[in-house]
């Protein structure tokens, strides 16, 4: 129930519709026990001709209301019909059938009002789903495999919906329609009642023990389906290394693997949860056989009974057969969505680690510099940066070169906050960044990495990304800049033109300039350029390059370099090792220097 009471916290937006359900299924469950009460009168019109009541009885106290109402019933029946039996009859049956319409009426109102409370709940926790796995940070997802991140925002939802909202229809509606039942049963025959009071329980246990262990398997169930969309989502994003290397049948046999693993635990717990229903009918009948033996027996020899209240009190008892299974089944529905609503649970309250002070700073300007002091960080166990000491002065260019693994990287995740440092400051104008607002930090920043991250969308909107509400004509002055019109203007529908899951229409060198152009839009004082160049071809490289230089003018910036032959220019070359500064100055001081610089240009050179 711990679960189930935080995923009912969505339902406050929706709270008036749960109160119209409750009031409605207040009236159903009414009414479906009074629609058989009314069986009554209308069987002693039919049998028993000799009850008809010709005064019309008085009202002596609440412990004979049973017997007043059958005899005021029976009275007006007597009355209307006169020496026409047929008139009575009509008159019971119409009776009848108005309560049952008024019943269903209610039914449907009931559901009706539900509906807006279910869907509502369901589309505010996907979307603060959505919101937590865009606020999470970077590191969240280097542990967790993207399809089963998906797994939860959809199947899981969906598996809350059909087990605990299904519970908000139930809650209210066929526990009253028990207890109205059971009331009416008691005023027709309290003995037989105690008698029912007898199996109840008993049916209750044996229930009980089959839903037990419902939760794991249905973890099982959801974990390996986030296993398997995990493999389709690769299979998606490597399709081409996968054809290449003909490994399609390999990635078949671990996907179909996944595929009989899900096969194996659904049908575990869909046959443990099928053996809820007929379970629950077969005791129910036995129930209702007891109760046709015991009745039988009070009417036929004990005379304490009369056969039309006992046909009336067997429609009552089975009426108490459905809305008993609907709530051992929501048991069921319950146990298996425990496991849903705890991986949904597990994204919603993930704590993130780069929070916001309460009075965070909004830093709209940039004045004197970025100052790196004494920042020492680790992914996992070990330091990938150490003491590292660096100062960006405004306006001037520094770049970042050394091996794969040196920590470049490492530093613009840093500066742009994407991960916080373990050891040490990083200042901006002197203030701590941690003392900005994340969005306003980030404003100042633009970002363009070594793979073009472009969206299925046209070219207008993936440019248009680095600035809300961007004209058409700042669009294309941006695109103009990073050397993208001219290529543009040759697609089939120019800007409006779709480049296709993750820009795959266009060329390496052309998503890069799209990328460029999004971060020339954005107009931000501070360039991180991530590799921007190591995987073009020379006349691509040329021209993003040429339109690298056009977006740092005036501008401050961190390049992480690959190829050396792109950063001469910088005002300052750090060269890295293992996390640490070995050499640092212009390009012309580290070849005089004649150390692991001039190494590393000699072998690019080779």
């Amino acid at each position: 129930m711990e679960y189930f009471k935080k995923i009912l916290r969505f339902a406050k937006p929706y709270r008036k519709y749960g109160f119209l359900n409750i009031f409605f299924n207040i009236l159903y469950a009414l009414f479906s026990a009074l629609s058989f009460a009314a069986l009554i009168p209308m069987l002693d019109v039919l049998f028993t001709p000799e009850k008809k009541v010709l005064q019309e009885p008085v009202y002596t106290g609440f412990g004979q209301l049973k017997d007043y109402l059958q005899d005021y019933i029976n009275y007006k029946v007597t009355a209307y019909s006169g020496d026409d039996e047929m008139k009575g009859l009509v008159l019971v049956i119409g009776l009848v059938l108005a309560l049952f319409l008024l019943k269903n009426l209610f039914n449907y109102l009931a559901m009706y009002f539900i509906t807006f409370l279910r869907n509502g709940v369901l589309k505010d926790i996907r979307n603060s789903m959505y919101k937590k796995i865009v606020n999470l940070p970077i590191s969240f997802y280097s542990e967790k495999k993207k399809g089963d991140v998906i797994a939860r925002i959809t199947s899981d939802v969906l598996e809350i919906q059909h087990s605990f909202l299904s519970v908000l229809e139930l809650i209210v509606r066929e526990p009253l329609t028990i207890l109205f039942t059971i009331i009416i049963m008691f005023g027709i025959s309290t003995e037989l009642t105690l008698f029912v009071f007898i199996f109840i329980p008993i049916a209750g246990m044996i229930i009980s023990r089959i839903g037990k262990s419902l939760k794991k398997q249905s973890d099982r169930v959801q974990k390996e389906q986030g296993d398997f969309l995990s493999i389709v989502e690769e299979t998606l994003g490597g399709l081409r290394v996968i054809k290449a290397f003909n490994s399609e049948s390999r990635f078949y046999q671990t996907f179909s693997s996944s595929t009989n693993r899900f096969f194996r635990y659904s049908n575990q717990l869909l046959n443990r949860q099928n053996l809820a229903s007929p379970t629950g009918e077969f005791l129910g009948i036995l129930v209702i056989g007891v109760l046709l033996w015991f009745g039988g027996r009070m009417v036929l020899i004990e005379k304490t009974l009369d056969a039309s209240s006992f046909i009336a009190y067997m429609g009552l008892a089975y009426n108490i057969l459905t809305p008993a299974k609907s709530i051992s089944k929501a048991s069921f529905g319950v146990k298996k969505g425990n496991a849903a609503a705890e991986r949904v649970l597990e994204i919603l309250e993930t704590e993130n680690p780069i929070v916001e002070k309460p009075n965070a700073i909004v830093k709209e300007d940039f004045n004197t510099g970025i100052n790196i002091k004494d920042i020492s960080f680790k992914y996992e166990d070990e330091y990938v940066l150490k003491n590292f000491n660096l100062t960006v002065p405004k306006g001037h260019t520094v770049a970042l070169v050394g091996q794969s693994g040196s920590g470049k990287s490492t530093i613009a995740n840093l500066v742009t906050r994407f991960y916080d440092v373990n050891e040490g400051d990083i200042q901006i104008d002197g203030t701590n960044i941690k003392d900005f607002t994340k969005k306003s930090l980030r404003n100042l920043m633009g970002l363009v990495t070594q793979d073009s991250i472009l969206f299925n969308d046209s070219v207008k909107n993936n440019i248009g990304l680095g600035k809300e509400n961007a004209t058409e004509e700042e669009i294309i002055e941006a695109a103009k800049i990073a050397n993208a019109h001219d290529f543009i203007m040759g697609l089939p529908n120019g800007y409006n033109t779709n480049i296709g899951d993750s820009g795959n229409k266009l060329s390496g060198g052309q998503k890069q300039r799209l990328s460029i152009a999004r971060a020339v839009l954005k107009n931000p004082p501070i360039m991180i350029l991530d590799e921007a160049t190591s995987a073009l071809d020379t006349e691509s490289e040329r021209l993003v390059q040429d339109a690298l230089e056009k977006m740092m003018q005036n501008r401050t910036s961190i390049v992480i370099a690959h190829r050396l032959s792109t950063i001469q220019n910088a005002d300052n070359i750090v060269v890295l090792q293992k996390g640490e500064i070995v050499e640092q100055g212009s390009h012309a001081d580290l070849l005089a220097a004649n150390g692991v610089y001039k190494k590393l240009v000699a072998m690019q050179s080779l």
